[in-house]
């Protein structure tokens, strides 16, 4: 099933704060509790966040008691300024968002119950789109890898962190469509562990070969040659290719390379920032201390300890061997491939739209 959905009336999702242990379908009736869904990780990866935005736009116009444009108008900005404001560093979340407030400006529908309609067929448009796009991502991705390979994963990008099929991780499970063998050497991924309670969980009902190891561990594994090709995806890639991730991949990339070790960044164009120049420019989001001072309901540090946490890192371009997008994989110079792969899919999404009139 989808990660996220719309369903009567309603933004319905798997809660990934419970998984492994407990499946459960969350569900908001509010622009509110949508926002408060993205902040609190029941729904997380850039993908999945950008397609929860999207219907949370779509639920805002549902609620809305505007009775003319201008004011529905209004209450769609104000929606958008509080779902942005949930994570700052996936840029999906605010292009979800602003594809959702672009079409209510610009449609031409009187009725405002068929601009509120219009609406949620375009989020529901861009949540198809996505497994569209993951899945050419994902075979893309695939071609790269070699048979047998032992792939180093971090974070969560399966179908958990998209709508459907996943990002990096999507990588994988393409090679398992082509009958290609390969090994997934899973980093736990601390603080929140989203390697050991999601990645694992997925690659595991897969059924694709791997391992979960701690985080500490993936430098003796590229060291003593047991890696051959580290994968991640990004919450936000700026124009010359440098990739905001979760914490703890920059370090990975760096090590790679010092073991001449190919590194592919996974992440489709609606992730690429064209409008920042580089990395130091990407918000970096800064998240709670309860995340490193505990696991679960288990305090595993001092009272009271100092605490920087921050949810993500940014990797140089000049480690990355390549980004693949649906698009196909952009390699160096990046300023240059990866403005055309984002022509590309805007094309594509512009002739999509044409074609469901």
């Amino acid at each position: 099933m989808r990660t996220v959905f719309w369903e009567d009336d309603k933004v319905k999702m798997i809660d990934q704060r419970l998984l492994p242990g407990e499946f459960v379908i969350a569900e908001f009736e509010t622009v509110e509790g949508v926002a408060r869904s993205i902040n609190e990780m029941y729904v997380r990866g850039a993908p999945a966040i950008g397609a929860t935005g999207a219907f949370g736009m779509a639920l805002a116009a549902q609620n809305s008691p505007a009775i003319d444009r201008n004011s529905l108008l209004a209450d769609l900005a104000a929606a958008k300024e509080l779902l942005d404001a949930a994570r700052p560093t996936a840029v999906n979340l605010t292009w979800g968002t602003r594809r959702l407030l672009e079409l209510a400006e610009r449609t031409l529908l009187p009725e405002l119950d068929d601009i509120r309609s219009a609406l949620l067929a375009e989020a529901q448009a861009l949540a198809d789109e996505d497994v569209e796009i993951n899945r050419r991502m994902g075979f893309n991705g695939a071609a790269v890898i070699p048979e047998g390979a032992n792939l180093l994963h971090h974070c969560n990008t399966g179908a958990l962190a998209a709508v459907d099929f996943g990002t990096a991780l999507g990588v994988a499970f393409a090679c398992q469509e082509q009958g290609k063998p390969i090994h997934v050497w899973v980093d736990e991924t601390r603080p929140r562990l989203q390697g050991a309670r999601l990645t694992a969980w997925e690659l595991m009902r897969a059924e694709i070969p791997m391992h979960l190891i701690a985080d500490n561990a993936a430098g003796h594994l590229m060291r003593t040659g047991k890696v051959d090709v580290v994968i991640f995806g990004a919450d936000r890639v700026a124009a010359n290719g440098d990739a905001a991730n979760k914490i703890g991949t920059y370090k990975l990339a760096v090590v790679a390379r010092e073991n001449g070790i190919p590194v592919y960044c996974v992440a489709p164009t609606s992730t690429v920032d064209l409008n920042l120049a580089h990395g130091d420019l990407i918000p970096i989001e800064e998240r709670g201390a309860e995340e490193v001072t505990g696991i679960g309901e288990k305090l595993i540090a001092p009272e009271g300890v100092p605490v920087y946490n921050p949810a993500f890192d940014v990797t140089p371009h000049r480690y990355l061997t390549g980004i693949v997008t649906e698009e196909g994989i952009c390699y160096p110079p990046f300023t240059k491939s990866l403005a055309e792969a984002v022509g590309k899919a805007q094309a594509r999404v512009e002739e999509n739209r044409k074609a469901r009139g």
